[in-house]
């Protein structure tokens, strides 16, 4: 049954492939010119992933031998509940990652020689985030600390940014800021502390070192959203799976409209490729029953992938599209994450050994601990934790872990699909094409 189960989830996984390979298909049709690069740019992603999964299997029982390794805390009262599982091994896809990337901008670069420096800052700043990651895991970081490393990691790409810092206004705020010809009130007061264009009637802003500063935020989010929206097997690699397939068919599709942004869109597609074919092969041995376990080293790399593809290939607003499960989880998160409740090490689900399903995971909590609330008795109240997965527990009722992951995962697929749909069929109205 387990092999069965297996077989169908490996069907399952190659459903998000589908529209990649569409467009990809698309593309040769229409551009091609851009015909080998793309080739290539596949042909990289194959060698990652035969790469990833040959890579593994040696490198976990290294880890085993170092003592980089855990227990599965959803699988206690089992009989692997005592098993070593390695840790940390997203170490592998990242570094096997970085050698394609390496390869790819080398013919990317010759051909894009004002790219140049994108893509130094691109591989400088995934590069930084990954070591900080394995550091992470293998020295255990307290969190305030785990929050400042990709503010780090965003720095070279902070740096070397030479784009634009101007933001498009949406339609039905610009009356706010121009009325015809004339600046509003409002529009004074907003420029003395931005710079806004009159000639395009308060269509444009110019940010400028706010800017930068949204990039950095947008690295702190993504690289950390990944890393709280997690705990089951197969949802960290499982989820970036996704969102990085959302984000090459977005790619594609600008690419073979032949958009004004064609060049960012094909570096993006670059970047994503790679890591699409190590995520696929790190999915191999991260899905339910885990046999690694990916680690902190993975999410932080993985989020400042996605953070660098959406700043370099200028589509920040469309990348948040794609992170809306993740989004929910965050505000979910809020009051555990600034402390207004007790926040437990580990907000995983609980597992029943007696049935084999997940539980809303709880905490002890007083009344008195919810700041925002007038102190009232000391008494004490169980609370569930503030999760998404924790959420989905409550509403659909306990399950399995594979089925609950399954069930996260699809809700990932539908969210990055209404993502796209936004983008599309939603964003003329708002922005002028």
């Amino acid at each position: 049954m387990e092999k069965f189960l297996r077989n169908v989830d490996s069907i399952a996984v190659l459903i998000p492939l589908v529209p990649v390979l569409y467009h990809l298909i698309l593309v040769f049709q229409t551009m091609t010119h851009l015909k080998a690069d793309l080739a290539f740019y596949v042909c990289t992603a194959i060698a990652g992933y035969m790469s990833t999964s040959t890579l593994i299997p040696n490198i976990k029982q290294y880890l085993l031998k170092q003592g980089i390794c855990g227990k599965d805390l959803g699988k206690r009262g089992t009989s692997v509940a005592d098993k070593d599982i390695p840790e940390a091994l997203g170490i592998v896809p990242g570094t096997i990652f970085l050698i394609c990337l390496i390869l790819c901008l080398v013919k990317f670069a010759n051909e894009h020689h004002d790219k140049l420096l994108d893509c130094n800052s691109a591989l400088l700043s995934i590069c930084f985030m990954l070591f900080l990651g394995f550091t992470d895991d293998v020295l255990d970081w307290p969190w305030r600390y785990k929050l400042m490393l990709p503010s780090v990691a965003t720095l070279p790409l902070l740096c070397c940014y030479e784009g634009s810092t101007s933001i498009l206004v949406p339609k039905p705020l610009r009356s706010f800021i121009m009325d015809g010809d004339d600046i509003t009130m409002f529009g004074h007061i907003l420029g003395q502390v931005v710079t806004v264009d009159d000639n395009a009637h308060g269509a444009i802003i110019d940010l400028g070192l706010f800017y930068l500063v949204y990039m950095g935020m947008l690295g702190l989010f993504c690289t950390n959203a990944i890393n709280i929206y997690a705990g089951i097997n197969g949802l960290e690699v499982g989820q970036s799976y996704i969102i990085a397939c959302s984000l090459l068919v977005h790619n594609l599709i600008e690419i073979q409209t032949n958009s004004l942004s064609t060049e960012n869109h094909l570096f993006s597609a670059m970047i994503m490729f790679s890591f699409l074919g190590v995520t696929l092969a790190l999915l191999r041995y991260n899905w339910y029953p885990a046999s690694v376990f990916v680690g902190d080293t993975y999410c932080y790399f993985a989020g400042m992938t996605f953070a660098v593809s959406g700043i370099l290939g200028h589509f920040s607003k469309t990348l948040l599209l794609f992170f809306i499960p993740q989004i929910i989880n965050f505000l979910l998160s809020i009051p555990q994450l600034f402390k207004l409740v007790p926040c437990p090490r580990h907000r995983l689900p609980r597992f029943d050994a007696s049935c084999g399903l997940m539980h809303p995971s709880t905490f002890q909590c007083r009344k008195d601990q919810f700041r925002w609330l007038p102190k009232a008795n000391a008494s004490k109240t169980e609370v569930a934790n503030m999760t998404l997965i924790n959420f989905f527990l409550q509403m659909f009722g306990p399950m399995g872990e594979r089925n609950l992951c399954l069930c996260l995962l699809t809700f990932q697929a539908i969210c990055c699909g209404l993502g796209l749909y936004f983008r599309y069929n939603l964003a003329p109205l708002f922005f002028d094409e």
